[in-house]
């Protein structure tokens, strides 16, 4: 296998002191870009006390409060709407004519913000990175990748210019319009490759051969890329799609649309490779997300991820709380041999269950019961009864039983499961089967949770 290196090659020269002391020097400057063209950073930085003199280090800096989240973020966005007439909040620092490409969040617990707003420099400073992606599964300038996302205004379609500038060409089809057009479109195409989530490359298991009367491996492809959920991180997830499909399956990660994260080519699964560490602190800011406290980002390391753009010119991220809850990972990696900073995550603070006074995080759960397969196909829900964080004990989980459980043998398995959350989550739930193939499948994520409440 060939070495992992950072996707800009000056850095691959650099010690870690170096490659510290180059992102000072870019924060320095982020940080009085972002002063000198954004009001809405002015204001932050007075409403926290912050004077930027104050900030003689990079320790400084990781010691501020969290400047922004999605609740300021919104803020932002509204504000511009009424006072600037453009939706990508008044912490733009260039003009809203330099904006090339623009795109939402999901919007699941709240409006849809514009974090993916980036100018033609931010997008182009995604080529080399998103190159790297493709070069080192293997996938060749010319040839096509199914991109099998929700298409339009949403994250994911960020990186498509990144993969045309690659010399990749991406099949690109809206998932909304079902599995069969997507299976269709594959056919057709004769794709090397395919972008999804894990969610649908699972649920194309299933599908394509009810739909064609072929597995899966038929399509040919050299590699599966996921994103928007823990997938591949999941050995049972990682082996079953590399089963299925009959190659490599990759996780992804592209925080706030400029810095770029992922797997290697491995049978065991390493993290993901962060290849950018001169476009975001990503992840090596990190934050106790119950107290905002700082945390050292040290091997095992586990909080909240703070972005930090470096470089950024459309709508830079200084100390923005991500939500996304990692465990980092240091040394060089086992496999390939990178030497910068892997990554897993760990869930979403915003869906974080307090059950007990435990913090609980759904996508721990599910890592858990996915260890089960092939007696559990691994679709579950977690049923909520009142509006979380908190939980009145015990927490529900409906399990999906695998196709050859039978009834007798569910009370063990059920004792089984109970006791690995009980060591590993640190609770205990009540179970309730539900029969193979009960669950709905999902074309984009996989729904966590089943409320059993008004809201």
């Amino acid at each position: 296998m060939n070495r992992l290196r950072y996707a800009t090659q000056a850095l691959n020269g650099m010690n870690e002191e170096q490659l510290r002391d180059l992102q000072w020097l870019r924060l320095r400057q982020q940080i009085h870009y972002c002063l000198g063209t954004s009001e809405f950073y002015r204001r932050r930085f007075s409403e926290l006390g912050i004077d930027e003199r104050d900030i003689l280090s990079m320790e400084d800096f990781q010691s501020l409060p969290v400047i922004m989240n999605k609740e300021q973020e919104r803020r932002s966005q509204q504000e511009s709407l009424e006072h600037a007439g453009h939706p990508y909040g008044s912490h733009l620092c260039c003009a809203p004519e330099d904006v090339a490409i623009t795109a939402t969040t999901a919007g699941t617990t709240g409006v849809p913000t514009f974090t993916y707003t980036l100018a033609r420099g931010d997008v182009e400073m995604l080529n080399a990175s998103v190159a790297l992606m493709m070069g080192h599964a293997g996938i060749l300038p010319g040839e096509r990748v199914l991109f099998a996302h929700a298409l339009g205004i949403y994250a994911t379609s960020a990186v498509l210019p990144p993969l045309r500038a690659s010399g990749v060409l991406p099949i690109d089809v809206d998932v909304r319009g079902g599995a069969d057009a997507l299976i269709q479109f594959a056919e057709l195409t004769k794709p090397v490759a395919m972008m999804t989530t894990p969610s649908l490359a699972q649920f194309l298991i299933e599908r394509m051969p009810e739909r064609t009367g072929r597995p899966v491996e038929s399509l040919n492809l050299k590699a599966v890329f996921v994103v928007g959920e823990i997938g591949v991180g999941i050995p049972e997830v990682k082996a079953r799609i590399e089963s299925a499909y009959g190659c490599r399956g990759y996780d992804w990660i592209g925080p706030a649309g400029q810095t770029l994260a992922f797997s290697c080519d491995s049978d065991e699964y390493h993290g993901m490779h962060a290849v950018t560490p001169d476009h975001d602190l990503y992840p090596l800011d990190l934050v106790d997300p119950i107290t905002g406290a700082h945390i050292d980002p040290v091997d095992g390391a586990e909080g909240e991820a703070i972005y930090t753009s470096l470089k950024r010119k459309a709508v830079p991220l200084l100390r923005f709380g991500s939500g996304d809850i990692v465990r980092v990972l240091r040394g060089e990696c086992p496999s390939c041999g990178f030497t910068g900073a892997r990554l897993r995550v760990v869930g979403r603070s915003d869906d974080m269950l307090i059950v007990k006074g435990t913090n609980v995080y759904p996508a721990a759960i599910r890592t858990v019961i996915n260890e089960f397969i092939p007696e559990v196909t691994g679709h579950m829900r977690i049923v909520l009864t009142q509006p979380p964080p908190r939980v009145e004990p015990p927490l529900v989980l409906r399990i999906e039983r695998g196709a050859e459980m039978r009834d007798d043998d569910l009370e063990r398995l059920s004792a089984r499961i109970k006791q690995a959350l009980h060591d590993r989550v640190h609770m205990t739930p009540q179970i309730e089967w539900v029969e193979n193939g009960a669950l709905e499948r999902a074309v984009t994520k996989t729904p966590m949770f089943e409320r059993r409440y008004e809201a």
